[in-house]
């Protein structure tokens, strides 16, 4: 079975650098892999909310890409967890992204 792609929203820069090193490591905005010990993302479905929660400041980043992983191309777990016990469960990443797993990145705005 084909797993659904899963995505995460970061600034363009980081992307960049990641593909200079050969895999991505943060987590989410403003701490790594090491510092939270996975990768948040979400599904499509999710992502608008994720979004907004995340990159709603007047303060966001300008310059933001959604990466589209394909679980399938991960060497990492991906596990489905949610931040408080009976809610909604999100695809975590335990460990970096490589490349070569991220199969389209789209602009976001």
């Amino acid at each position: 079975m084909t797993q659904q792609h899963i995505l995460h929203l970061t600034e363009r820069s980081l992307w960049e650098e990641a593909r200079a090193h050969g895999a991505y490591t943060m987590s989410t905005r403003g701490r790594t892999l090491a510092e939270e010990g996975f990768i948040h993302c979400s599904t499509r479905a999710q992502f608008p909310a994720v979004a907004a929660f995340l990159y709603s400041s007047p303060d966001r980043p300008e310059d933001l890409v959604v990466l589209v992983v394909d679980p399938e191309r991960l060497a990492a777990p991906v596990r489905y967890e949610a931040p408080e016990p009976g809610g909604e469960e999100f695809p975590h990443v335990y460990g970096p992204i490589p490349v070569e797993a991220v199969v389209d990145v789209e602009p976001w705005t």
